[in-house]
């Protein structure tokens, strides 16, 4: 079993990977971290092309890595197990689906993301989750 974290490299997700993994070492779950792609597609010829496919998988991979040292900071000398998982897709969507093919536990997520919008309290993605998910959803501010 283990705990999800959504991180898309915010401020607010890093809260949401810190507080996860106190959780996690608690409870003595694996952490797993998820970045979801949501690549711009493109139809050449019948055929459909990710501009950037590369590049976005590299940054992706960077956030990952970025969220698993925030994750073993925030439990300091205690043993955590981290694991990250690079999605494709509408994060909300992503993310449910994964947990609901995987053995997770429970999702965190941040209250807010990179694409927020300043008069929501609640961000859209933050707020599908809560909507799609079958395990408890823990909204991180």
């Amino acid at each position: 079993m283990s705990y999800l974290v959504a991180t898309d490299g915010s401020t607010e997700s890093d809260e949401a990977v810190r507080y996860a993994a106190r959780q996690a070492v608690a409870f003595y779950e694996t952490l797993e971290i998820a970045h979801v792609l949501t690549p711009d597609s493109e139809l050449v010829d019948g055929t459909i092309v990710l501009p950037g496919e590369e590049a976005a998988v590299e940054a992706g991979q960077g956030v990952l890595e970025s969220a698993r040292s925030i994750a073993e900071e925030a439990v300091d000398d205690e043993s955590i197990d981290v694991e990250t998982q690079l999605l494709t897709g509408r994060p909300a969507d992503a993310l449910t689906e994964y947990a609901a093919e995987e053995p997770v536990d429970a999702i965190y997520v941040g209250h807010r993301g990179l694409s927020e919008e300043r008069e929501q309290v609640v961000g859209s993605v933050a707020k599908s989750v809560v909507d799609k998910a079958d395990v408890p959803v823990t909204v991180i501010r």
